[in-house]
């Protein structure tokens, strides 16, 4: 599930939203984490995408599936995806998302939020700390053309180079819609993500997506940190660029680059059940390395080799 900006968000775009800017290293300053990793995405090249869209090997390895879905605006994009018990993976082929979203490189962090009403606080803890966050709210088409309210998103800003990362709250119209397929609530105001996801993951090899790494800009680095602080992660700034944002089972390592080198870099996840031997398994330009134990690694090519 991708957030799609660029004629939904035409408006904001005219009015302009500024953010703060990264300010240093240093540990979260909140005492509980109200964003969680939700998922990640990437634009690859169409040799790669068409090789994950036709691998026999990820279809045993995770719950995985290609689909259509139409957003809000009637915006419509077409992933690869490979599902976990609470967190997830949406892979592009260049073309595959409208506009420049869809460009080589492109790349997209959502976190979202477990309990009802946090991503109110999430915004709050931005603009205490001089962001401006943008609100949004996403929608699904289920194919009977009537929008219905998906989740709410706060946007770290409208203008971006190649990397957009967003926190996200699920609607409740979406989880009483039974064509959702989601499961109850476990307590009162439960919007997490093991509800919004199936349990076809057990079936699997894949259980979650425990480390991400991406290539993104300087200006869209220092977008996202704000984001990552008011959810709760502890930031960490790196040598050189970039930051590593540790919390809620998911480490996320953001390396500022120029342009021509941005894009997903790295997926490190968990299994369900450990292997004994090693399995490497070549799709397109990247490389899924499964075991041995309870880990698997899928690395990408940069974006200036591809």
């Amino acid at each position: 599930m991708i957030v799609v900006f660029t004629v939904v968000l035409a408006a904001a775009l005219a009015a302009g939203a500024g953010t703060a800017r990264a300010d240093g290293g240093g540990t979260s300053s909140h005492d509980r984490q109200l964003l969680f990793y939700n998922h990640s995405y990437g634009v690859l090249d169409r040799e790669t995408a068409d090789a994950i869209e036709h691998s026999d090997y990820l279809k045993d390895f995770a719950s995985f599936q290609v689909r259509t879905t139409t957003g809000a605006g009637g915006q419509t994009w077409t992933g690869r995806y490979l599902m976990g018990r609470e967190t997830y993976l949406e892979l592009f082929g260049v073309g595959d998302l409208p506009g420049p979203d869809g460009v080589l490189g492109s790349a997209g962090l959502g976190l979202s939020t477990e309990r009802d009403g946090d991503l109110t606080t999430v915004a709050e803890r931005m603009k205490s700390a001089g962001a401006t966050p943008v609100d949004f709210l996403q929608t699904k088409d289920f194919g009977d053309g009537v929008p219905v309210p998906w989740f709410d998103a706060l946007l770290t800003s409208t203008e971006y180079d190649a990397f957009q990362a967003w926190a996200m709250e699920y609607r409740p119209e979406y989880f009483a819609d039974p064509r959702s397929n989601t499961e109850p609530e476990r307590f009162p105001g439960d919007v997490g993500r093991a509800r919004y996801l199936s349990d076809d993951y057990r079936t699997h090899l894949m259980r979650d997506v425990t480390s991400v790494r991406i290539a993104v800009t300087g200006d869209d680095l220092a977008d996202t940190v704000p984001l990552l602080r008011a959810g709760g992660f502890a930031v960490r700034d790196l040598p050189g660029g970039g930051v590593v944002a540790e919390g809620g089972g998911t480490t996320i390592r953001l390396d500022a680059v120029p342009r021509a080198q941005a894009g997903l870099q790295r997926v490190e996840m968990s299994l369900n059940r450990p292997v004994k031997t090693r399995h490497v398994e070549r799709i397109g330009h990247s490389t899924l390395t499964v075991g041995p134990g309870a880990h698997a690694v899928w690395t990408f090519a940069d974006a200036g080799d591809r």
